[in-house]
């Protein structure tokens, strides 16, 4: 079985050299030394192979041996893919600088006249197997750090299919809905939901954690299946405010690892045409109403609350605004409109509401295009936020 290197910082050492005499020679330099394992080969053709078998720190490798010419040796070390980053010192019997100069050209590391003063030797042979074992180290931590990123990858992106697999399917009666949801490379907190809570009221709702990665995605699928579930005590989900009061109750940062999100969450009521809704830290959701498709009209619903999770005992209000004969409601999150735009100022929410109000009159406003405006803007469909949009057409 070969030594271990990496992670134990051994020195393994090999020497091939047809001369037992100075196979010996360097045993005896090197047997008081700590952490250092001496192997020796003075068969040259079995060398290769029991380099595999000991992957060596370093190579001592004589020139001039019977049977296999050295510097063809040393051509056969550099060709092998388990030896052609290990240090090579080939050693000779005197200085010959032509023989030299090939040595190196070939790829060795260092050249030595046999035999050197055994200070010299242990001093080369640590400082080749040093930086050789700082390389494998590095290719080992660089190697760990793709499997982590490999894993984290994966686990993005369960959690990102999980967040699909649980969001609203799109209605087509009454209320007709649509959605775009694409999370991003880190996956971020970002969910959304709508439901009928009776015949009368139709609640919907849009959040983001902050953050990034597999703890924001289960917070906010923690707090999207109390919302899907109704189930949160002492709560009317037909009332807004006291559902942001009761989350924020539920949701305080020091309870779950410093997180908090934001939240636009809004009920219609079909029998009086009324939108109620209370916002947490979200940025506002748009109101498209009119008597007409020509006579529409674009309002900014927030009602200004803090963050959810941040502050303890906040208590969040409603507001309202009615519907008039046609009217839908879009919600959205952040990564929407905070988007880079190569070689021009970054996209914000200035910028989104100008975008809006010039196209809410269009016959091709759906949040498909949106998505694809957005895209076009930023230049790729690697967003830094995860992209999430709902409308909601009331009449």
């Amino acid at each position: 079985m070969p030594s271990q290197v990496v992670g134990g910082h051994q020195i393994i050492v090999l020497l091939i050299d047809d001369q037992a005499i100075v196979g010996e020679a360097v045993r005896r330099m090197l047997v008081g030394e700590e952490n250092i394992v001496f192997h020796f080969c003075s068969d040259p053709t079995k060398a290769i192979a029991l380099a595999n078998e000991l992957s060596p720190t370093v190579i001592l490798q004589d020139l001039v041996m019977p049977d296999v010419d050295g510097l063809t040796l040393a051509k056969f070390f550099r060709r092998n893919p388990q030896t052609k980053n290990v240090p090579l010192i080939v050693l000779s019997s005197k200085e010959e600088p032509k023989t030299k100069a090939e040595a190196f050209a070939i790829g060795a590391n260092d050249y030595l006249v046999k035999l050197p003063d055994k200070i010299e030797l242990v001093a080369r042979i640590r400082h080749h197997s040093a930086g050789y074992i700082n390389m494998l180290e590095r290719d080992e931590a660089f190697k760990a750090l793709q499997e982590s990123q490999r894993l984290l990858a994966a686990e993005l992106a369960e959690a990102a299919a999980y967040v699909v697999s649980i969001l609203p399917k799109k209605l087509d009666g009454d209320i007709k809905t649509d959605w775009k949801y694409v999370s991003s490379t880190s996956l971020g907190g970002d969910a959304f939901g709508y439901k009928w809570l009776d015949e009368d009221h139709f609640a919907m709702y849009l959040l983001d954690v902050c953050g990034h990665g597999v703890g924001a995605a289960l917070l906010s699928i923690s707090v999207m299946e109390v919302m899907r579930s109704s189930n949160m005590t002492n709560t009317d989900f037909a009332n807004p405010g006291n559902v942001l009061t009761r989350l924020n109750d539920e949701f305080q940062m020091e309870d779950h690892n410093d997180m908090n999100f934001t939240i636009w969450y809004g009920v219609y009521s079909r029998k009086y045409r009324r939108v109620v809704y209370s916002s947490g830290g979200h940025p506002p959701a748009f109101f498209i109403s009119g008597k007409s498709t020509s006579d529409l009209k674009l309002h900014e619903l927030t009602s200004q609350g803090p963050i959810i999770g941040a502050f303890p005992g906040i208590k969040y209000d409603n507001c309202e605004i009615q519907a008039e004969e046609f009217s839908k409601l879009v919600i959205y999150s952040d990564g929407v409109y905070e988007i880079t735009r190569p070689g021009q100022p970054d996209w914000t929410l200035e910028s989104f509401v100008e975008y809006i109000s010039a196209t809410v009159k269009s016959s091709d406003f759906h949040v498909e295009k949106i998505y694809r405006d957005v895209i076009g803007m930023h230049g790729s469909e690697n967003l830094d936020d995860d992209f999430s949009i709902v409308e909601i057409n009331l009449a």
